[in-house]
């Protein structure tokens, strides 16, 4: 096999280099089905199928890997609850399509008329609502309050610790290490939990070593597409950026070649299948840019080695049940930093585009999205009720287009 500069891998360094960035991306990969109900097995599966799916799309030109979306975590979790996850399902498949029409409005109009859309002071709080919503879920999983048998003592120990870890991993750590902040926080938590015999191995003594992952088919629901279509907006745009960040990388101008509208509609197909077989949905993984980075493997088939190996894991019974043996403290940890950094994400978003959020217009738009959103106002009742990250969303764009520009010295 041949690497882009035309110089011959083995299959041997193929296969391990692929199996790694793997690795790396494994523990947000199964993060979201745990934090969402959703079967870790499946996420498997679907991120392993979209991320063929977007090569196809591509042509094997973006060394990227592609799989579940932490935009989507609050969003999901607020939907399966009022919903059911067949009706999410329907709802994220819907999402998927958005990214499709957004990929060929670019390819017919180019980038501009996104940006004047979509500008940083609705997609930065919009973000922020996404991050912060649901953030007493996170809480109330870090004490306690959903585990049956651990105490609040306990929990708080767990929860806490784990978090510290990944917080030193992420900040100090070195190299590898630090690509594998969330799989560390979640292993010191894990054995924690051993040593305390809190640990239920219930699941694993059940399950077969090899059986079909628990697919799930979507069923389709207006209030539950209507709940989430909006959500797809921030990693829609949010793609842009992955796309300049490893063309930065590996040199190359991706919004080019092979076309941002070939990576959006890759990145919205990807969603729309894993959505199809009950997988959460599907995006470009920054933490498998920095292995990039580190290793300089700019090959696109280390990522499709990548995606047939979480396909066959996938069908690793035991594997799954595994996961769901992680106590919920311990995952309740890692949300409290994981919702509160896509929070930042959405301030930083906010902070580089340089606008003065005390003027009026921009104070207008970004403090109504914020209460709306993480207030809990909702308008309509019954199959067309908005509330939550839709109706922030929707608010944003609607004020952003009706409220004059304001003038230079203003």
């Amino acid at each position: 096999m041949r690497d882009v500069a035309g110089q011959t891998e083995s299959w041997a360094k193929v296969l391990l280099t692929g199996t790694q960035m793997l690795f790396v991306a494994f523990g947000a990969l199964v993060l979201v089905p745990l934090l969402t109900g959703l079967d870790p097995s499946v996420a498997l599966f679907t991120a392993g199928v979209g991320t063929l799916v977007f090569h196809s799309v591509t042509s094997q030109s973006v060394p990227v890997f592609l799989a579940s979306s932490f935009a989507f975590i609050a969003p999901i979790q607020g939907s399966v609850a009022s919903f059911g996850i067949p009706a999410t399902m329907g709802g994220l498949m819907a999402s998927g399509l958005v990214y499709v029409v957004i990929s060929q409005a670019v390819r017919l109009k180019g980038t501009a008329w996104l940006h004047r859309l979509l500008p940083a002071v609705v997609v930065g709080p919009v973000i922020m609502v996404i991050g912060l919503a649901l953030a007493p879920v996170a809480v109330s999983m870090a004490t306690g309050e959903t585990s049956d048998n651990i105490g609040y003592g306990a929990a708080i120990f767990l929860s806490m610790t784990s978090l510290l870890v990944t917080l030193l991993l992420a900040v100090f750590g070195r190299g590898l290490l630090r690509l594998l902040p969330i799989i560390g926080g979640i292993f010191t938590g894990y054995v924690l939990a051993l040593l305390m015999g809190v640990v239920d191995f219930t699941p694993i003594h059940e399950a077969a070593w090899l059986s079909m992952p628990s697919f799930t088919a979507p069923s389709f629901h207006w209030a539950a597409i209507l709940f989430m279509i909006p959500v797809a907006i921030a990693p829609a745009v949010e793609h842009i950026g992955d796309m300049v960040a490893i063309g930065s990388v590996t040199r190359k101008n991706y919004l080019e070649k092979p076309g941002l509208h070939r990576t959006l509609l890759g990145d919205g197909l990807a969603t729309t299948v894993a959505a199809l077989f009950g997988g959460p949905p599907n995006t470009t993984y920054s933490e498998v840019t920095g292995a990039v980075t580190l290793t300089r493997a700019f090959n696109p088939k280390y990522m499709i080695v990548a995606a047939i190996v979480a396909i066959i894991l996938a069908f690793v019974a035991k594997l799954g049940a595994f996961l769901q043996t992680i106590p919920g403290p311990v995952m309740g940890g890692i949300m409290t930093l994981l919702f509160g950094s896509i929070a930042v994400v959405g301030m930083n978003t906010l902070v580089r585009a340089g606008q003065s959020l005390t003027a009026p217009r921009n104070l207008v738009v970004v403090s109504l999205i914020l209460v709306f959103g993480i207030g809990g106002m909702q308008f309509g009742d019954g199959q067309f009720t908005l509330q939550g990250v839709s109706l922030a969303a929707l608010v944003g764009i609607v004020l952003n287009w009706l409220l004059p520009q304001e003038q230079e010295g203003e």
